[in-house]
């Protein structure tokens, strides 16, 4: 077994499962991690706003809560934070961006979690949506995907806590625009 795999095991034995992924309180709460997530929450949610009204009539995850206002808020919460926030952030910061990180260091396993997360939602309108549109989400997701594995990582001590708030709000306000505003 190599070195770096029994440092992978070895922390994954000593810290816990749910440490080991980052599934924990940050160590530290300070005010620069709330100044870096609220700012994340802002800027990500003015900039959604545009690429949701340039994807106007197009079918999106979202959209499931098309018309349904408030009687979708249940829904929409569970969608946004549990169905793929939570399962997003394990995969992509919990779990890709420790290991690259362990591995290459943080630059480059940063980069390279945040490229395969933007290529991830690019994908997913590739036969809906123009070029132009599938390069603005894919560069857009994936910056997203970095600031979230920089805070994670730098901010917050390795939890994906606020990655996990951050993308979940992010999805929130994406079913809330489709819940109120009928946008497909």
């Amino acid at each position: 077994m190599s070195l770096f795999n029994q440092y992978i095991l070895c922390n994954r034995k000593c810290s816990g499962f749910f440490q080991w992924i980052g599934l924990n309180i940050p160590s530290v709460i300070d005010k620069t991690l709330l100044k870096f997530t609220a700012s994340a929450i802002a800027a990500f949610t003015v900039i959604s706003a545009g690429i949701l009204y340039s994807l106007k009539g197009t079918d999106t995850a979202a959209g499931t809560f098309s018309g349904m206002g408030i009687a979708g808020l249940p829904h929409a919460m569970i969608y946004a934070f549990i169905t793929t926030a939570l399962s997003e952030e394990i995969l992509f910061r919990g779990f890709l961006l420790k290991r690259l990180s362990g591995k290459f260091g943080f630059p480059v396993g940063n980069l390279v979690q945040s490229i395969l997360f933007g290529l991830l939602h690019g994908v997913m309108f590739c036969s809906l949506i123009n070029s132009v549109k599938i390069v603005l989400i894919t560069a857009f997701t994936g910056l997203i995907a970095w600031c979230m594995g920089y805070v994670n990582e730098k901010k917050a001590g390795g939890s994906i806590m606020p990655g996990w708030i951050i993308h979940g709000i992010a999805n929130l306000f994406s079913a809330a625009v489709s819940m109120f505003c009928v946008i497909n």
